[in-house]
């Protein structure tokens, strides 16, 4: 068996205690602590959720090479029937398996391997559950073997042992940061579907971090990170595998928490601060101001004339009089999809569209 697939909780923790990681340990803390505040003061979460959620399944599933834009995104959200991009598609349910496992966590309080299996069973439409044929071979730029999976059965053991170190507190005293780098690592090279490994285990770490109470709500999202540094991510990856080095892995995570979470609360601030903005303007100008309707004009950054009326019990002409008055006021786009109008919350889609830092 592969050194790095011995069970983690063989991992002396003394090893983890070098200054580097240390000081990194530290920060990476620092900022998750202030994005849970910054989250905290936002009254709607769900909010957060809902967006933040489609930023970080286009970047997850862009690790993966399934790339769609950012308005096919917005759109599928809005105009699920119309959809007809298979990445939009794809990107799109990992949204809903995010919010399938943050709900399965919220309820239970555990992060179980049968949880992770429905979440990518969510995710992939086709041949779902724990793999029964061998794993994808991993080969170099040579055509080189460089990791081959455990065997279908080798998952059992592997799976239970992952099981009892995500939730058992007797299975290790190591930092829950600096466990979820491990789980992540452990997870990844077990590999134990046919397709989606790579995204379920993004969405297994920010699960954890909710488990652990580290996060009230699934908003810290590493996939924007990832992307930037795929290259090291997945050198890093082989090198535990080749030469044990957990240290450089680690260490690699833990300022990954740090930047994005940076990131994350400039993000939510900016956020806050356009909600605030809407808010004051619409309630000074409209009478038809509601939370319901500023809530709606932020859970979809695209919306459309019957999601206004279900949300607002209003008539169909009423919720469009409502959204062709902010449109013609500028605080909506109002664009056409065949005989379909959507309108846009554009200060909105910058926001979540840029890369931002604290």
């Amino acid at each position: 068996m592969n050194i790095s697939l011995a069970p983690l909780e063989s991992l002396d923790p003394a090893r983890f205690e070098t200054p580097r990681i240390l000081r990194q340990l530290v920060a990476a803390h620092r900022k998750l602590a202030e994005l849970k505040g910054v989250v905290s003061s936002v009254p709607n979460q769900a909010i957060l959720i809902s967006a933040l959620g489609l930023q970080e399944a286009k970047d997850s599933s862009e690790i993966e090479n399934i790339v769609t834009t950012h308005d096919e995104l917005f759109r599928e959200a809005a105009f699920a029937e119309l959809a007809t991009n298979p990445a939009t598609k794809e990107v799109a349910r990992y949204r809903q398996a995010l919010g399938i496992g943050y709900t399965a966590v919220m309820q239970t309080g555990l992060l179980t391997t049968n949880q992770i299996a429905a979440i990518q069973a969510a995710l992939e439409k086709t041949r779902p559950g724990f793999r029964k044929l061998p794993g994808t071979v991993l080969k170099d730029g040579s055509g080189q073997t460089v990791y081959t999976p455990p065997s279908p059965e080798q998952l059992p053991v592997l799976l239970t042992d992952l099981d009892r170190f995500i939730n058992d507190p007797a299975a290790s005293t190591l930092d829950p940061l600096i466990k979820m780098a491990l789980i992540h690592h452990q997870f990844e090279s077990i590999h134990p579907f046919y397709h989606g490994n790579g995204r379920t285990g993004r969405i297994v770490n920010v699960l954890y971090l909710v488990k652990e109470a580290l996060l009230d709500s699934p908003v810290l999202y590493l996939s924007r990170a990832i992307v930037r540094s795929k290259a090291d991510y997945y050198r890093l990856l082989q090198d535990v595998r080749d030469r044990d080095t957990w240290e450089e892995w680690v260490q690699y995570m833990l300022g990954a928490v740090e930047r994005t979470a940076g990131e994350g609360i400039a993000t939510v601030q900016a956020i806050k601060a356009l909600l605030l903005d809407y808010k004051h303007r619409i309630r000074a100008k409209y009478r038809f101001y509601s939370q319901d309707l500023i809530n709606n004009l932020f859970f979809h950054p695209y919306t459309k004339i019957e999601l206004i009326q279900n949300d607002l019990k209003v008539s169909r002409v009423t919720a469009t009089r409502y959204l062709d008055a902010l449109a013609e006021d500028g605080l909506l786009e109002r664009q056409k999809v065949g005989r379909h109008s959507y309108y846009i919350n554009e200060p909105l889609v910058r926001i979540l569209t840029s890369v931002r830092g604290s």
